[in-house]
């Protein structure tokens, strides 16, 4: 192979690539979508604040009204001596957007039925606060009709909220925070990462074929290079514009976070989702029942479980604990396992595009043979995304192997750590095969790339590969 022409095959290709306008609106479009994935949930969180709405309440059953305390979205007012026929047809003449009708006490199943009645359908959280406030008032009452003194405390004494705390131990017996989402979070970006690039820019080697074969440019170009230096030189070129996309995609997705952290502030974000998951962790631990005059009430619980989760053992929260657990990540060999992972896993898959690009003469005729290669990859995708349940299953390893879907199943798995021998096993089988598949696409191509006329098949690539 004649390295020089190599070399100038590959330069026209990448520049051919990357002077496209569809390569520079990609790229730099992609990393203003990137950053507004990662931002835009922090900004929607902080912007989709309810409006206060005033909820008429008619109380037939007198249980639920002491329970209902107004807050920041809702405005509680009593309506007495009211037909509810009457008042959820009139909202706006009674002042209320919304009607809460609770029906009399079912005395033989100590409940009661609540409706609600507005002209637009309420909020998730406004619903999930109405039905809250009515199960408590519920509860209560089921409570106090068992006629058990101090029943209330008891059961709060009871009710019971442990959270695993997990933690990773290295050899000098250092401990450090290990959540298990930010390691699931860690794994699907990685695989679908991977998935997306490779899946990508191999279609575009095999576009770029069939393009140069059905304009007959191909001919001219075998007359002055032979066709594997073609065939390489354009799997080459493809792949360092990737890698080009790639890196600036990271470039430009941090300079546009750190500039919206900038604006938005950093120490907001982390302090909103700090606030947001200790209250959620209040909510869920906190005892249901808030009997007034009660001893342990709602309040005081919700407060006492703030303290502890403020305090349990240290622990960090929020934003401290991701950044925690991803300083567990080991860092240098994921990026090394990544680009060696993304490098020969594209050159595979991007040498099979390439054979089947040199077979067909439009991507119409291709779709038949590029079933059985895009099958592996597709299985990869799915392995990878459940790979963070299972990261060490016998499935999981063999699929992170398996040379035609270990570049994304390995990349999901690296993040609840890899044994050596395994990353280093996998790479190898990987780089072997590519090696194999990337001789026999270039007999394919070799042929393929000047024949004309003739859908092929199969049978015809099997007997263009067995061709000296």
């Amino acid at each position: 192979m004649n390295i020089s022409k190599l070399g100038i095959i590959i330069r026209r290709e990448y520049l051919n690539k990357v002077k496209k306008k569809s390569f520079l609106i990609i790229t730099f479009l992609a990393p203003i979508l990137f950053a507004a994935i990662c931002i835009l949930p922090s900004v929607i969180m902080m912007g989709t604040k309810e409006e206060t709405k005033k909820i008429g309440v008619l109380d037939r059953s007198g249980l639920v009204t002491p329970y209902l305390e107004n807050n920041e979205v809702i405005e509680y007012i009593l309506l007495e001596d009211v037909d509810p026929e009457v008042v959820k047809t009139n909202l706006k003449e009674y002042g209320i957007d919304v009607l809460l009708s609770i029906s009399e006490l079912d005395t033989e199943n100590r409940t009661v039925t609540a409706d609600c009645y507005s002209e637009k359908p309420l909020g998730m959280d406004t619903g999930s606060m109405i039905e809250n406030r009515i199960n408590d008032a519920v509860e209560a009452y089921r409570i106090e009709s068992y006629g058990i003194e101090n029943l209330e405390e008891i059961m709060a004494g009871v009710k019971s909220n442990v959270k695993l705390h997990s933690y990773t131990v290295d050899e000098s017996g250092k401990e450090t925070i290990s959540e298990s989402g930010v390691y699931m979070a860690v794994s699907m970006i990685l695989g679908m990462a991977l998935y997306m690039f490779i899946a990508l820019f191999s279609g575009m080697v095999m576009s770029s074929v069939i393009e140069e074969k059905s304009s007959r440019v191909v001919e001219v170009l075998v007359s002055s290079v032979k066709s594997t230096e073609l065939m390489f030189g354009k799997i080459i070129g493809v792949a360092l514009v990737a890698l080009t996309q790639f890196l600036l995609w990271i470039v430009l997705t941090l300079a546009l976070l750190a500039i919206a952290m900038g604006i938005i502030g950093k120490d907001k974000i982390m302090g909103m989702m700090d606030d947001k998951q200790t209250a959620q962790m209040a909510e869920m631990m906190a005892p249901g029942v808030n009997i007034p005059g009660a001893t342990i009430d709602l309040e005081s619980a919700t407060a006492a479980v703030a303290d502890t989760t403020a305090v349990a053992a240290g622990e960090p929260t929020g934003m401290q604990a991701i950044m925690s657990t991803l300083g567990n990540i080991n860092v240098p060999q994921l990026v090394v396992a990544f680009l060696l992972f993304f490098i020969f896993g594209y050159l595979l898959y991007a040498s099979l595009f390439a054979a089947i690009g040199s077979s067909v003469e439009n991507e119409g005729d291709s779709n038949q043979l590029q079933l059985p290669v895009t099958i592996p990859l597709v299985l990869g995708f799915f392995v990878a995304l459940y790979a963070f349940k299972a990261p060490g299953s016998s499935l999981v390893f063999w699929f992170s192997m398996i040379p035609f879907t270990s570049p994304i199943v390995m990349l999901a798995r690296i993040p609840f750590g890899v044994a050596t021998w395994e990353l280093i096993l996998s790479i190898v089988l990987l780089v072997l095969t590519f090696f194999g598949c990337a001789w026999a696409s270039a007999k394919i191509y070799k042929v393929g790339i000047l024949t004309y006329g003739k859908k092929s098949t199969f049978k015809d690539l099997w007997k263009w590969l067995k061709m000296k």
